[in-house]
């Protein structure tokens, strides 16, 4: 029985088909899909890269508050069911705790640094302020309770009143100075200021993050698409032998991921410079540390850890009644010999009663008083303390591991 060919290509034996038989035209390609839908995966999964580590970084700092429907939340947490806060506004009590635990620890000794005021010199800082004050307090009591009685006064011996507050003004200063140094945790607690500080202003550790890595986060966007790049050639690979419909999705999943994974541990390690094939490596945060000093030591003592906020938290602080209280016992001395010269003439025009409601009302302005004049003893007391140098010098000399919790708490 002879074999036939027909024209299908397909093989009989007699009336049987064999098997087929494929002709050039129907053989299946190479190819399975054109060629450029192989070579745009890599580019797509470096530009997916990109975006999940722009994205990443965005939503480690914003929003400053929580942006959603507030159903459910652990506060703690920067997610809630629907809407989210960025990571460090989450944790800024937590975070700005660390980083002055960090400095008290590491960098500088609060009642040492504060130590550092000369009294005598405070006392001379603020003396013309003094001078003003207690020439208008005394003048306004003395009209408020002796009324004709001081104005009737020969003018020597009410120029001999504010003269003697004048000349005692530096002492009683100095002296309360000296105590305020003695007794400095008694009358502020600094964490409390400065995580407070970061909690209520939230943006402020935002702009410690943001400028001491400022490097590092431009290198995250970058390697994203770098990374991404690379991982895609795989995922091309892959995809050109198992082109099932899920693996670009799941790959696109791990490759987000794994390019933040990789930037993260390029920035912060190694811990310790080493040594490969002649070259030197080390986490490129770690590798600014000197640089990186700099910034942190000037934004927190410009944004933070300044004077001005340091006698601000004094003043209104959760312990300013510690304060006030020692304020008022030096007050109290000071009036007592200011009103020496004066006391028999006072005692004998209005009473003793009435001298001592004298005296305790010029206590009183005194008091009230002295926030108002302190800010001219800022540029001498941020010299003399100098915080932003001690922190700028002790941060260079930490170990890379003690440094990388500056950005890495």
């Amino acid at each position: 029985m002879d074999e036939s060919l027909n024209v299908t290509g397909m093989a009989y034996y007699g009336n049987e088909t064999m098997f087929p038989t494929a002709s050039p035209t129907e053989q299946e390609p190479f190819f399975k899909y054109e060629w450029w839908q192989y070579f745009i995966i890599p580019w797509v999964a470096g530009l997916v890269g990109y975006a999940t580590n722009v994205l990443a970084l965005e939503m480690t700092f914003y929003p400053v508050e929580f942006f959603g429907i507030l159903i459910f939340r652990i506060p703690t947490e920067p997610w809630g069911l629907f809407g989210w806060q960025g990571i460090i506004p989450t944790k800024a009590q937590k975070m700005a705790s660390v980083c002055f635990d960090l400095m008290t620890e590491k960098l500088f000794n609060v009642k040492e640094i504060f130590g550092r005021l000369d009294p005598v010199k405070f006392s001379e800082v603020m003396e013309d302020g003094m001078l003003l004050i207690m020439d208008a307090i005394i003048n306004d009591v003395a009209e408020q309770f002796m009324g004709d009685s001081w104005n009737n006064l020969p003018k020597e011996v009410r120029d001999d009143v504010v003269i003697t507050a004048e000349a005692d003004a530096n002492e009683f200063m100095a002296n309360f100075m000296a105590d305020l140094q003695a007794h400095f945790d008694d009358v502020m607690d600094l964490k409390a200021m400065c995580v407070g500080t970061c909690v209520k202003n939230k943006h402020l550790l935002i702009k410690i993050f943001q400028e001491c890595g400022d490097k590092e986060f431009v290198f995250i966007r970058r390697s994203g698409f770098y990374f991404g790049f690379l991982f895609g050639l795989g995922q091309m690979a892959l995809f050109f032998f198992y082109d099932k419909s899920w693996v670009l999705p799941v790959a696109g999943f791990i490759v987000g991921w794994f390019t933040n994974f990789v930037a993260l541990k390029i920035i912060f390690q190694p811990l310790e410079p080493m040594k490969l094939c002649g070259y030197s490596f080390q986490g490129i945060f770690l590798k600014r540390q000197k640089e990186v000093s700099e910034i942190y030591a000037r934004v927190i003592c410009t944004e933070i850890l300044h004077v001005k906020a340091m006698f601000d938290d004094i003043f209104v602080g959760p312990l300013s009644g510690n304060f006030y209280a020692m304020l008022r016992a030096h007050t109290l001395v000071f009036t007592d010999k200011m009103t020496a010269e004066l006391k028999p003439l006072a005692i004998a025009a209005m009473g003793a009663e009435q001298f001592a409601a004298m005296k305790e009302a010029i206590a009183q302005k005194v008091l009230d008083e002295i926030p108002n004049i302190i800010d001219q003893s800022y540029e001498y007391a941020t010299e003399a303390l100098g915080i932003e140098e001690e922190m700028r010098t002790k941060m260079k000399e930490l170990t890379p591991a003690e440094f990388e919790g500056v950005l890495h708490p």
